[in-house]
C-alpha cells in the first residue's frame, strides 16, 4: 500500500475558493482517473506555518505502479490545472509514503 501525500500552503485571501475548489473539482478530478482507493484532506495545525495556511491530501493506493501510471497519465494535466488556476497563490510540495513497513 502507498500514499501520496501532497502537502500545500496557500495564501488565507484565497482559502474558501480553494477548498471549494478542491473539494468539489480537483479532488474527485483525481479520483476520477480510478488509480486512488480513497482521499482525505487535512489541515496542518501544529507548527502553525509563518504565512498561509496548510494542508495535507493523502491520496491511498495498492502500489506504486499505480501511481506511476498516474504520473504518466494524468499528473501533469491535473497539477497544470491547479497552478493556472492559482498562480503565485501557492507552494506546495509532495511525498511518497509506503506502508508496507512491517515493525
Amino acid at each position: 500500500m502507498v500514499i501520496y501525500n501532497v502537502t500545500v500552503n496557500i495564501n488565507e485571501e484565497i482559502q474558501h475558493d480553494w477548498l471549494e475548489w478542491m473539494k468539489t473539482v480537483h479532488i474527485p478530478e483525481v479520483m476520477s482517473t480510478g488509480c486512488f482507493l480513497d482521499s482525505r484532506m487535512m489541515q496542518l495545525t501544529e507548527p502553525k506555518p509563518e504565512e498561509g495556511l496548510t494542508f495535507a491530501i493523502q491520496y491511498r493506493l495498492k502500489d506504486r505502479q499505480t501511481l506511476d501510471r498516474y504520473f504518466d497519465n494524468f499528473a501533469p494535466a491535473l497539477q497544470k490545472a491547479h497552478t493556472e488556476r492559482y498562480l503565485d497563490q501557492f507552494v506546495a510540495f509532495r511525498t511518497i509514503l509506503d506502508l508496507e513497513m512491517e515493525f
